[in-house]
Order: C-alpha cells, then sequence, then structure tokens
C-alpha cells in the first residue's frame, strides 16, 4: 500500500503521541510498539571550529508537524551545497531537533471488494507508521550553520535549499556567533 501524503498529518492533532517506557522490576514495559526509528541519524556536519564568528539559522514560523524525511532531506541538501562550495572544513551544520512524536496510519484497502475484506473505522487506532518534530511554539530554530564572514552567501543559499524540503513556512537569519549566545542559543 502507498504512503498517504503528509498533509494528513502536518497539523497538530491533541497532545503528542511519543514511545513510553515503564521499568517493572522484571522488564521494561513498552506502551507504544513497532515505531520504525527515524531515517536522520546524523545531526552535526562539518568541523566544530571556535574561529567561526557568524550564525546562520533557518527558522520554523508556523505551527504542525515535520517528518523525519523532510529532516533527512533538508540535512542532505545543505551539507551537500556547503561541502562542495566551500569544504568540510570551512562550516559547522547542527540540526537542533529530533522527531519523537510517533505518527500513525490506519490502513485502508482500496481496490474491488475491498468492503468484505476490511472493517472500517472499528479499531481505528492505526499502527505506528514514522516519526515526527512537533513544532508546537512560533519562530523554533530548526537548523544552524556556523560560518565565517567570506561564506554567510553559501550558508543562506544552502539553507534555502533545505527550506524547500520543509512543508512549514521558515525564515533564514544572520547573527554574529555572540549575538546567538546572548538570545540563549546554544551550540
Amino acid at each position: 500500500m502507498p504512503r498517504r501524503p503528509w498533509k494528513c498529518y502536518r497539523e497538530l492533532s491533541k497532545k503528542a503521541y511519543v514511545l513510553k517506557q515503564k521499568k517493572t522490576k522484571k522488564m521494561r514495559r513498552m506502551y507504544v510498539r513497532g515505531v520504525p526509528d527515524p531515517k536522520i541519524r546524523i545531526f552535526t556536519m562539518g568541523k566544530r571550529d571556535p574561529e567561526f564568528d557568524y550564525v546562520v539559522k533557518l527558522t520554523i514560523t508556523e505551527l504542525g508537524n515535520i517528518n523525519n524525511l523532510s529532516l533527512e532531506a533538508a540535512r542532505i541538501a545543505a551539507n551537500r551545497y556547503m561541502r562542495k562550495m566551500v569544504g568540510t572544513s570551512n562550516y559547522y551544520l547542527k540540526i537542533l531537533l529530533y522527531p519523537f512524536h510517533v505518527i500513525r496510519e490506519h490502513k485502508m484497502m482500496a481496490f474491488a471488494g475491498a468492503d468484505r475484506l476490511q472493517d472500517g473505522m472499528r479499531k481505528a487506532f492505526g499502527k505506528a507508521c514514522g516519526t515526527a518534530v512537533r513544532i508546537n511554539r512560533k519562530n523554533k530554530d530548526i537548523m544552524l550553520i556556523r560560518v565565517k564572514k567570506q561564506n554567510i552567501n553559501f550558508a543562506k543559499e544552502a539553507l534555502r535549499r533545505a527550506k524547500m524540503k520543509y512543508p512549514l513556512k521558515s525564515v533564514i537569519s544572520v547573527l554574529s556567533y555572540q549575538e546567538y549566545k546572548d538570545q540563549g542559543g546554544v551550540f
């Protein structure tokens, strides 16, 4: 069966549904079973260097969910562009959010005679089909690139390419590293 389009899951709905574990005397008890691992594995790329004095950040301005696949696609797009243009030792890229929210899907068959095979909305809770990042407050930073002054335009272009992969509206801004730290940013 094909995957549903992400517009089905983009809106925030109720409370976050996360993987919970309870430790008992005998074992750990898991309450959400069969959650697939997120596709994104690497959260930092490039070289962590204190000489990088500018931070270019991508900030999400809407509320909603972002799929782990789009996080990975944005990371690949930004990293590939930065590596090609400035080299691996001239930038530091970091993704700030981890996909904890579990997305459920109630699979429905869509072919002739399917009404005899499935139960419709009976027991329609759904099975875990992926994970997502919940953006539940506006102006949340999602990706940062730390560079020297001569590479700011390359970092802006890399984040513009990454921005295309997200389903929510976002803004790119440039700060000096000291301004970013004064705002409470952590690297």
